[in-house]
């Protein structure tokens, strides 16, 4: 699999991770981590991240949410 297509199903699946853990639908998880720059930050640290737990991954995802304005 390449690597692209690596880091487009970590993505999917943080962003299910964070939706589950925030009764959240998909769609709504995925626009709040883009508005709050949660998709930028997987973006940017996949290679450390995808070494971590999904667990700790959404921790990651929220803090950096909150960070940037968000609730949660």
């Amino acid at each position: 699999m390449s690597e692209l297509k690596k880091k487009i199903n970590y993505t999917v699946v943080c962003v299910n991770e964070f939706a589950d853990r925030h009764h959240l639908s998909p769609k709504e998880a995925f626009d709040y981590l883009y508005a709050h720059k949660g998709i930028e930050f997987i973006k940017e640290n996949y290679d450390i991240e995808h070494t971590l737990s999904f667990d700790d991954a959404v921790d990651d995802l929220t803090l950096i949410c909150r960070n940037n304005g968000g609730e949660y």
